[in-house]
């Protein structure tokens, strides 16, 4: 561990210790580097990169201060994060993976807790999707809009923000999907159709097989393609 990792590590020891709580500020620069035994130098570092993480801001003129520390803000930057992976076959489907894994038992999740406006939400980009006709552009869209809704559904902050850092990837796919597999734009339909039906009757269990059964196909359908 270098020395500028271990003076992040004591400022983040300060946060999870509850001494440095959301939104309070940090003492002096000077005084904070003589308490943490560090020199004026690696604490800038420190601060720096914490910083560029989203947890501590700098406003000038008034001091450091430690961020709200919400998932929003301290994984926001994982979508960025994500465009900057190779895009090659292999990242892809491990995306692919990642989404299988999670956005099934998010839509159960959502099932259980969506709103009348929440569904209202979802129903509007399943409709928008079926007016889509051979758009593939506008189609995988509302695609995207409407994940996005079901997982909003959930209430859960740290599930909404990851699985939309994995989007913007996962959402060229199912354009190039659509581009390239003409019959895809009435499968897609019809999968999210069974997901929106399964809220509906906010059935947990049905939402997640009905979830599970398109990423899945649109994962299969990834590697028997992106493998030839």
């Amino acid at each position: 561990m270098s020395l500028t990792d271990k003076a992040i590590a004591r400022i983040r020891e300060r946060i999870q210790s509850g001494e440095l709580a959301p939104g309070s500020k940090l003492p002096p620069e000077p005084e904070l580097a003589t308490q943490l035994g560090l020199s004026r130098n690696l604490m800038r570092e420190a601060v720096k990169a914490l910083e560029v993480a989203h947890v501590l801001e700098v406003r000038r003129g008034d001091g450091t201060y430690v961020t709200s520390l919400q998932p929003d803000m301290l994984l926001g930057g994982l979508g960025g994060a994500v465009e900057l992976l190779q895009g090659d076959t292999g990242t892809l489907l491990d995306l692919m993976e990642v989404r299988r894994l999670f956005e099934p038992a998010a839509s159960a999740l959502a099932a259980t807790r969506i709103t009348e406006p929440g569904l209202a939400e979802v129903k509007r980009h399943l409709d928008a999707m079926r007016q889509a006709g051979d758009d593939v552009e506008l189609l995988n869209l509302h695609d995207a809009a409407f994940h996005q809704a079901v997982i909003a559904a959930t209430g859960n902050d740290t599930l909404v923000t990851l699985l939309e850092g994995i989007s913007g990837k996962t959402l060229r796919a199912r354009i190039w999907r659509g581009l390239v597999d003409g019959d895809a734009a009435g499968r897609t339909v019809a999968e999210h159709e069974a997901i929106y039906q399964a809220l509906v009757v906010r059935d947990g269990p049905l939402a997640q097989a009905a979830a599970l059964l398109h990423v899945s196909n649109t994962e299969g359908w990834l590697r028997e393609h992106l493998r030839q």
